[in-house]
């Protein structure tokens, strides 16, 4: 990879730089919003919910949330990881690049560093652990990649990169683990940033800080809507569809000045998914000097949730063994993305959610938004409607502008209805994949 003295330092105009440098290869993806989350995520969960939590018996916070959602599953390849790879290759000399790159990823850094190679008429060399899903490894070779097996475990990929390396010469480019990647990735928070300010501006009522009678789709409420949210909804759990709200126009005399001359400050929080740390490491330098809180959401499915315990314990915890549906974020934090998440300043914290929370999550964005999106993209999401403590936070400062990240759609049709098909695991993410021995394990898989 690019030795690190040459790299810019983790700051905004880095990524800035960095979003110059690779928008011929890149889409800007589109912010969508939806008032059918907004107001089942303002919406209390019954107290039944919150049995055998630590809210056990309190009152079910209200708060007012109001989604915007980066589609980054709209991104070439079909999630974010275009950005670092693209930025990093970039940023390699023509000597690095002259025999090729190797990188080892279970799925999109995979696809990402193949078609950023294959752009720039660069050989890949692609190691993935079997445990990788079908449609993942099938779009990996499509753009060309040589792919190369291994075992799940760190130490089996980690051996088969080495010996890539040794026979061709080839330059590593790490999925999460180095500054390249990570301003790349950063690149997502500035064209969000812009993107929220402009639909504000052209509708005011998308902000919580809308005060007039509206519903944040240019609505005033109607009455009894809330009543359209079920009960499964509340609880994270097979929900059915909402009817859709009455709308009406915004009367424009209820438009604050400020917001009606496009002043739109900033969103008070961003959530992203949290898996090796690239993004979330990314978005939070890009954010770094606004106001703007910046949260990770990780599964927390056979300790998936390293971020959020390392945090708990003060200590980066460095290995992660998890089957989680979501696996594009079975990996551990790296050294260099804990010394970003750690920092207060930076991240101001991290949540974790179920396997069921994220179906139920899932769901809501099929039937919803028709949006495909895979398990991974979908945590940020489910912390904003279920997690009682990041909800009472957003309730005791009045209601929060929420950007959620989307980081992927990478899903295979098969594994989609698997994936609501009874039992904890589902589709060809969980069941029938086995490291080269046999074992069904997954060990800090890089997404």
């Amino acid at each position: 990879m690019a030795d690190l003295s040459r790299c810019l330092p983790l700051e905004r105009s880095s990524v800035e730089a960095a979003h110059e440098l690779i928008k011929p290869y890149i889409h800007e993806t589109p912010v969508l919003t939806c008032q059918t989350l907004n107001d089942l995520a303002s919406t209390p969960q019954l107290p039944s919910a919150l049995v055998g939590t630590p809210f056990e018996g309190q009152r079910p916070a209200a708060p007012k949330i109001n989604f915007f959602f980066k589609c980054e599953n709209y991104q070439r390849i079909g999630a974010f990881k275009i950005r670092g790879a693209s930025h990093a290759l970039e940023r390699l000399s023509k000597d690095e690049l002259r025999n090729g790159v190797v990188t080892h990823s279970s799925g999109n850094h995979a696809q990402a560093l193949a078609l950023a190679a294959r752009t720039r008429h660069v050989r890949a060399y692609i190691v993935m652990p079997t445990i990788s899903t079908p449609s993942k490894i099938a779009a990996t070779q499509g753009y060309g990649a040589d792919v190369i097996f291994s075992g799940s475990t760190s130490e089996e990929r980690e051996s088969v990169v080495e010996d890539v390396i040794q026979r061709t010469g080839a330059t590593l480019v790490p999925p999460y683990d180095h500054p390249d990647i990570i301003l790349g990735q950063g690149t997502m928070a500035l064209e969000l940033e812009a993107q929220v300010r402009e639909l504000v501006r052209q509708d005011p009522a998308l902000s919580v800080r809308y005060k007039g009678t509206g519903n944040g789709n240019g609505s005033p409420r109607a009455g009894g809507e809330q009543n359209n949210i079920t009960e499964d909804q509340r609880n994270g759990s097979s929900p059915q569809k909402p009817k859709p709200p009455t709308t009406k126009g915004t009367p424009s005399a209820c438009i604050p000045p400020s917001q009606r001359a496009g002043h739109y400050p900033h969103l008070h929080a961003v959530l992203a998914p949290l898996g090796g740390g690239g993004m979330l490491s990314g978005i939070a330098t890009a954010l770094a000097p606004t106001p703007t809180l910046v949260f990770g959401a990780e599964p927390s499915f056979q300790g998936a949730d390293d971020g959020r315990r390392g945090l708990l314990q003060g200590a980066r915890i460095p290995s992660v063994k998890t089957l989680t549906i979501a696996d594009g974020l079975r990996t551990p934090l790296s050294p260099l993305t804990w010394s970003v998440v750690s920092d207060k300043r930076l991240v101001e914290g991290v949540y974790a959610v179920s396997e069921q929370q994220i179906k139920a999550a899932m769901r809501l964005v099929f039937e919803r938004m028709k949006v495909i999106v895979e398990p991974s993209a979908v945590v940020g999401l489910a912390v904003a409607l279920w997690d009682e403590g990041f909800r009472r936070r957003v309730e005791e400062s009045g209601g929060w502008d929420v950007g959620v990240v989307f980081s992927g759609g990478n899903v295979g049709v098969e594994a989609l209805g698997g994936l609501f098909e009874g039992g904890e695991m589902g589709g060809e993410r969980g069941v029938g994949k086995v490291g080269r021995d046999g074992a069904r394990v997954a060990e800090n898989v890089a997404g």
